[in-house]
């Protein structure tokens, strides 16, 4: 008795193993996970259009033998293109049966004729039934959103500097034209400030940082910080980029192409921080504003140092200047600082507009001669540049072309 309750046992084990129930209430064999099939798929792109028609359509290959019924999840996730905006989220299931080998997925884009770059979302497969990827995990793949509005990509005309100069030899710079920033060089600032329960950075800004692609990306050849209002009411994000703890610099020629937002409540600036801050404090860090812009105020750039004591005591000086030609949201133009021990001078196109030395501090301590880095930010809202209001256009981007830094040979 006690051996046939054994072979009985393996015999139940055995089935077990060799079968599950399928969706009707039989049973299919169990197929061993080295020899399930593997599904494949690829980044695919499609111009926008013009009449809300066109798709993206993305091919799921399958390879290997099955029987039965594989499935997978879908779904979409947003990038620098967002669902309802510029195309629509899809969130499903797809089944192959066998012999089935490729399937379809669609989706939909929505047209505009909005002044933009391509943009992306990600599609990704999960949830695999009976099926692998070639890496066992997720799987996902790009979805290109060509731009074909008669106005054109992201435009390119505008004030370029030479990228050499007597004298001078080239330090570092980032022509960002890579497919993604350089994380190696940047990072990124979050959230929306809070410093002992006040928050909005010290100024009362709205914006909340994130490091999305939505926000800051690389597109054309430019980087791109894109300040969007998310939904109705005040409640905006937008992206600040560093170079803290990875790069710092100390005197030179610093040459920085870009154009601007505008609108009322936008900010965006070009800036230094010192980068003994963790040490001393804002401001005694000091702080070099190469290029500062209101959105109201499209047509002015400002340049800035601040220096001092903390608050309310800090100090600052600086100057502004207008553009001779459109606002500094209609073309590129290149902002300068040539930066020396004691002095600093800045420059649009080309053009000197406002200078210091340490002469004018009059015994307030010189922060301005020691290391610095980057910041890149489009802030919404604060102190200066009051908030949004009903006509500002959302989003806003301040592109970037390169930033160079030359020293003295």
């Amino acid at each position: 008795m006690l051996f046939h309750l054994r072979y009985f046992t393996l015999l139940l084990l055995l089935s077990l193993f060799a079968c599950t129930e399928d969706d009707n209430g039989g049973t299919t064999p169990l197929i061993p996970a080295a020899e399930l099939p593997v599904l494949t798929i690829e980044n695919e792109s499609a111009l926008e259009g013009n009449d809300g028609s066109s798709v993206i359509t993305f091919t799921l290959n399958l390879t290997g033998t099955y029987t039965g019924t594989v499935s997978a999840n879908y779904f979409t996730i947003d990038g620098s293109a967002l669902a309802g905006v510029d195309y629509q989220h899809v969130a499903e299931t797809i089944s192959f049966t066998s012999p089935e080998t490729s399937k379809e997925i669609s989706i939909v884009l929505v047209a505009d004729n909005l002044k933009e770059g391509n943009e992306r979302f990600t599609l990704q497969i999960d949830q695999l039934n009976n099926v692998t990827t070639a890496n066992g995990n997720n799987l996902t793949a790009v979805g290109i959103i060509q731009n074909d509005d008669s106005n054109g990509p992201i435009p390119d005309g505008g004030y370029s500097s030479p990228d050499n100069y007597d004298s001078w030899k080239l330090q570092w710079a980032d022509e960002f034209n890579d497919e993604v920033i350089n994380q190696e060089v940047w990072s990124f600032e979050l959230g929306n400030g809070c410093n002992n329960g006040i928050c909005g950075w010290g100024n009362n800004e709205l914006e909340q940082y994130s490091d999305q692609e939505k926000n800051a990306r690389i597109e054309n050849g430019k980087l791109v910080i894109e300040a969007h209002q998310e939904g109705t009411g005040a409640n905006y994000t937008s992206a600040r980029m560093i170079t803290k703890d990875n790069k710092t610099f100390q005197f030179g020629r610093i040459d920085i192409r870009a154009k601007l937002p505008k609108g009322q409540g936008l900010w965006p600036a070009i800036w230094m921080l010192g980068a003994n801050i963790d040490d001393v404090g804002w401001p005694a860090c000091g702080e070099i504003d190469i290029m500062e812009l209101v959105g109201h105020k499209p047509k002015v750039a400002h340049g800035t140092v601040h220096y001092g004591p903390p608050a309310p005591n800090n100090r600052s000086m600086g100057g502004s200047t207008n553009s001779s030609n459109g606002d500094f949201s209609d073309s590129f133009h290149v902002f300068t600082l040539a930066w020396k021990a004691g002095a600093m001078y800045w420059y649009v196109n080309d053009v000197l507009y406002y200078e210091i030395n340490n002469d004018q501090f009059n015994g307030v301590a010189y922060p301005f001669n020691k290391p610095f880095f980057f910041i890149l930010n489009v802030a919404v809202g604060g102190n200066w540049p009051g908030n949004p209001d009903d006509t500002t256009v959302f989003p806003q981007r301040m592109e970037v072309d390169y930033i160079r830094v030359f020293e003295r040979e």
